[in-house]
């Protein structure tokens, strides 16, 4: 299973599986019931819940996939850079770490559409949202990142 990237959506665990699986299983949190698993993108890594939705970076697909968190029922695939790791959730907006392409994506949260591309440092890969900015771990350069 490889369990990598784990998101809490109010009641359930959601953990992204790496490593040959390409799914994402729910567990109920109070008890760690298996509620299900679903099929995302290859190799998925980090896990977003946005308020409705579970978002998943699939490292080896640059995608990142959006699941309906009440069901696993996929609602959209969509495109970021190469080898997105983690997203973070502003209220509105997806961000993901690219750390192919040394940048972070922002997605759109209702729809999925991209609404740009920022560079940052060298092989970013944390993220998190502070209320008014992203901020980006650059793991190989040693920095962080302000958006």
């Amino acid at each position: 299973m490889n369990p990598i990237g784990l998101a809490f959506d109010g009641a359930n665990i959601w953990v992204a599986n790496q490593a040959g699986a390409n799914t994402v299983t729910k567990l109920r949190a109070r008890d760690g019931a298996l509620l299900g698993t679903f099929a995302v993108g290859v190799n998925p890594v980090g896990v977003t819940f946005d308020g409705s939705s579970v978002w998943v970076a699939n490292q080896g697909s640059n995608t990142v996939t959006k699941l309906r968190a009440a069901d696993g029922k996929v609602l959209g695939t969509f495109s970021v850079g190469s080898k997105p790791q983690f997203i973070a959730f502003d209220g509105e907006n997806m961000w993901v770490t690219n750390q192919g392409t040394n940048n972070v994506t922002k997605l759109r949260a209702c729809d999925g559409a991209r609404l740009g591309t920022f560079a940052v440092g060298q092989l970013p890969t944390g993220i998190a949202f502070d209320g008014a900015n992203v901020w980006v771990a650059n793991n190989s350069s040693g920095t962080v990142s302000k958006l």
